[in-house]
């Protein structure tokens, strides 16, 4: 599972990664937290838990476990899967395709704006938080806007909005 967007405001989904991800929880919270809870009990039936390898194995895979099922339901809780409206502004959930400026039409790349938990999900389309940098300054533009963002090198980049469209699984 990758880990969660840090946000506090909606977390934009695809409806497909809202379902697997859905599906994931169940899993960690049912068959696999068991699992691990009867592994925990056999460790301790076996006597001195100080000296116990499996039984620490056990409980730190338990606290993991517990973690990433936090993380998942915070992420389910304030999931948005709503497709976007065909406006042509980028917007979570759109893919948006732009090019650097100066950079010829065929040089042009296209991404999704949305939560990283949508990778597994979306094929071959790289997926951009619309808090990163180049996310948050393409968010609201449209075609043929040139928008500035500063790059984690400090440089300052400018790209040109060739398309918004909504995703569709």
């Amino acid at each position: 599972m990758t880990q969660p967007t840090e946000q506090t405001g909606p977390i934009w989904l695809t409806q497909k990664a809202f379902d697997e991800l859905t599906a994931e929880l169940e899993d960690m919270k049912g068959p696999r937290r068991q699992s691990i809870v009867s592994r925990i009990s056999a460790a301790r039936d076996e006597g001195d838990l100080s000296e116990n390898g499996g039984y620490h194995a056990a409980r730190e895979e338990q606290g993991k476990l517990e973690g990433q099922i936090r993380q998942l339901e915070h992420v389910l809780l304030h999931a948005d899967t709503t497709v976007p409206d065909d406006d042509g502004r980028v917007a979570a959930g759109k893919v948006v395709t732009y090019k650097f400026e100066g950079d010829a039409d065929d040089e042009a790349e296209t991404i999704l704006l949305g939560a990283r938990e949508n990778e597994n999900y979306v094929g071959e389309l790289t997926v951009y938080s619309p808090q990163a940098p180049l996310g948050a300054a393409l968010v609201g533009a449209e075609a043929g806007s040139v928008v500035e963002f500063t790059g984690p090198n400090g440089r300052t980049n400018k790209v040109e909005v060739v398309s918004a469209v909504p995703y569709r699984d």
